[in-house]
């Protein structure tokens, strides 16, 4: 008994769809950058989450030879890039900034000019910026204050 063949029917191609893209999921390494920033310098501090290992630093003083020159933005910025690079050779993509000015019994409590450009700068480079402090050392009625001189001093 001979079976009769079905006729092939050609099936009609669907057009394929586009796959979705799938990110890898990037695995996010948190440390701590810890800015104090002057009026004389700026230095960047990295450390892990505990703040007990030091991952990278860098300073204005570093970047710059003048030394009117070393709290400058720009120097700032060199350092912060500095500090990063070496950061994310060693893993870390992600920080939290701690900003600290002098402050204290004597000093000022306003950071100094390259506090902003240095988180800004390590923005720039590729990492993920956390959450943003100010840890300035405030007094709570330490020591006397230094009195203002009066009349003429020779």
């Amino acid at each position: 008994m001979k079976m009769q063949s079905e006729p092939k029917v050609q099936k009609k191609e669907q057009p394929q769809q586009a796959q979705p893209v799938v990110q890898e999921k990037r695995r996010v390494r948190w440390g701590v950058v810890h800015i104090y920033a002057s009026y004389n310098n700026t230095i960047l501090h990295i450390t892990d989450t505990t703040g007990a290992e030091t991952i990278a630093r860098a300073s204005g003083g570093m970047m710059v030879k003048a030394h009117r020159l070393e709290s400058s933005p720009t120097a700032a910025m060199g350092a912060a890039k500095r500090a990063a690079e070496e950061a994310m050779s060693k893993g870390v993509n992600a920080l939290h900034v701690r900003i600290r000015a002098p402050g204290g019994h004597e000093g000022p409590s306003t950071p100094g000019p390259g506090a902003q450009a240095a988180v800004r700068a390590l923005s720039r480079a590729g990492i993920q910026i956390g959450v943003i402090e100010d840890v300035t050392a405030v007094p709570h009625d330490g020591c006397r204050k230094a009195h203002a001189r009066r009349g003429r001093r020779v």
